[in-house]
């Protein structure tokens, strides 16, 4: 199965691309941000919140029994949809909206995002030694359509010991 990179790649030249080569991203994420960097993709970051005391526009809380490839669809197709309509509100020049969203699944359960450093040595303790997916979607909003794309790897962390796992979270 292609990687997320080739999906997006896909994404962007299926969507037909304004001529500037320009793109928003929503997302804070700096892997995101050097992977279009590395494609040649000129992006903008679109920033959701100006301020963290705003209230987030999309929650990512999973719904009960939803399958870990519809949670990512749904909360990528969220964003990209936030996105689109938060540059549209703000008078922004109208180039597409890239979003992603990556969740890592354990015996079917989605993690999530820890809580604190705790629940990162928790979740990292579980994950030691054993098989586990990562889901990622993107999307992409332009002009009234959104389209998106799932990647799934199945990942297989070796043995770590709590030493390694709380030198790991303290960084």
């Amino acid at each position: 199965m292609p990687n997320p990179l080739e999906f997006t790649l896909n994404l962007i030249w299926t969507m037909t691309i304004t001529t500037e080569n320009q793109i928003y991203l929503a997302s804070r994420s700096a892997r995101r941000r050097d992977l279009l960097k590395q494609i040649g993709i000129r992006h903008t970051l679109l920033l959701m919140r100006e301020t963290l005391s705003r209230p987030v526009d999309v929650d990512e809380t999973p719904i009960p029994g939803e399958l870990p490839a519809d949670y990512v669809y749904r909360i990528t197709h969220s964003k990209a949809e936030a996105g689109w309509l938060r540059l549209k509100q703000r008078g922004l020049p109208l180039y597409p909206v890239l979003a992603a969203d990556t969740t890592v699944v354990l015996d079917g359960c989605i993690l999530g995002k820890p809580e604190n450093s705790g629940h990162a040595e928790e979740m990292l303790a579980a994950l030691s030694g054993q098989e586990h997916q990562v889901y990622t979607a993107v999307g992409l909003a332009f002009q009234g359509q959104t389209r998106l794309r799932l990647s799934t790897t199945t990942v297989r962390f070796r043995e770590i010991g709590q030493r390694e796992i709380q030198s790991y979270c303290q960084r």
